[in-house]
């Protein structure tokens, strides 16, 4: 076995962790809406945790086979200069308003609620630079424009 198809299989931790963060999103709903009026601070723990999971998920999403796409969704996305060029710049915008919410929250603010949701921002905005480059390299790979011209030598 090889170090690609290992790191491949181990990827697939993405989905149980992914579904572990949507149990945590739901969590605080299933005691109903008065126990959450009781317990605000239930919402916000169970926010943290659905971020941190999160992260975690994309983390492990980022050590799939690049050379291969998922679906013809993300074939043509990945295909296309141009759709690839603004997904990958409009990720690159999603991971730094985290990552400055994250650490705005944890450097500025004082002990409560947000210091605790930046945690989980920051470690979002972890993950998603583990996506991004992933995402780069399917760009690289899978690009027709580039492709074509090694073709042709």
């Amino acid at each position: 076995m090889t170090f690609t198809k290992f790191f491949h299989y181990i990827s697939y931790l993405q989905y149980p962790l992914m579904l572990v963060s949507l149990f945590y999103a739901f969590k605080p709903y299933f005691r109903g809406f008065d126990f959450l009026k009781e317990n605000p601070d239930l919402l916000f723990e169970s926010i943290n945790l659905t971020l941190v999971f999160m992260g975690l998920g994309f983390s492990f999403s980022s050590l799939q086979d690049t050379s291969k796409t998922q679906n013809k969704l993300s074939q043509k996305i990945w295909q296309s200069p141009k759709k690839g060029k603004v997904f990958i710049g409009i990720f690159c915008v999603m991971i730094l308003f985290t990552l400055l919410y994250g650490l705005f929250g944890y450097l500025i603010a004082p002990e409560g609620v947000l210091k605790e949701l930046s945690i989980g921002f920051i470690i979002l905005g972890l993950g998603m630079f583990g996506m991004l480059k992933a995402m780069v390299e399917m760009f690289e790979n899978h690009r027709l424009d580039k492709n074509k011209i090694t073709e042709k030598k």
